[in-house]
């Protein structure tokens, strides 16, 4: 019964960052971010869960199931401008680390929030700059990518990185430093989409560690 209004949250504020992202905002490429980068805030309602089950089966992996129903390998065809536009599997591969996340790590719901706020902040401002703004490209194992991008996914991580420590902690350390660079550079090299599943699943292994 306690995890039932943390439930509720998670899907009230989605289902209202969908509805945003396709019917107010006109840009294609601006609702898909939008909707990448704020669905981030769902870290900040991780605390409030308590059981590993709820937040993994219920809040988590049902998004997993609707993203894959919108992408072009669905049986059923749902149509969407906000993953149309984008990676095809973008956001599904955004929901399976969710779901990963909060089954393994349940009890570090800091660790989890640091890979979801590089995965979604992170990569998000990344892909808005690097678009808009990128003259240096460049391109790693298929990945083309833009210097002004990838400072903004430096900076973007670095920035969020804080306020995570800051939520759970109350301090900050040093080492989001270097943990931002990593970020950054699995950003910039990992091709097809999955940077939303390496980034996020190593910069919250990592803090594990650390």
């Amino acid at each position: 019964m306690n995890d039932l209004i943390p439930l509720l949250a998670v899907y009230s504020y989605v289902i209202s960052l969908v509805l945003i992202s396709e019917k107010v905002i006109k840009n294609e490429l601006l609702g898909r971010k939008f909707l990448h980068i704020m669905v981030g805030n769902i870290a900040f309602l991780l605390p409030f869960f308590e059981s590993r089950y709820v937040m993994t089966f219920l809040a988590a992996f049902p998004f997993l199931i609707l993203t894959f129903l919108m992408t072009p390998y669905s049986p059923i065809k749902i149509r969407s401008r906000t993953t149309l536009s984008g990676h095809a599997l973008g956001l599904f591969y955004y929901s399976i680390a969710w779901t990963l996340l909060a089954f393994f790590l349940f009890e570090r719901c800091d660790a989890i929030s640091m890979g979801i706020v590089a995965m979604s902040y992170g990569d998000g401002f990344a892909s808005i700059i690097g678009t808009r703004y990128g003259k240096r490209r460049f391109s790693i194992f298929g990945a083309e990518k833009s210097f002004e991008g990838s400072l903004a996914m430096f900076f973007a991580s670095i920035a969020m990185f804080v306020v995570i420590e800051f939520y759970y902690h109350g301090v900050i350390s040093i080492l989001i430093l270097p943990l931002a660079m990593i970020a950054t550079i699995l950003e910039a090299t990992t091709p097809k989409g999955l940077d939303n599943l390496s980034v996020s699943l190593t910069v919250a292994l990592l803090y594990v560690m650390i």
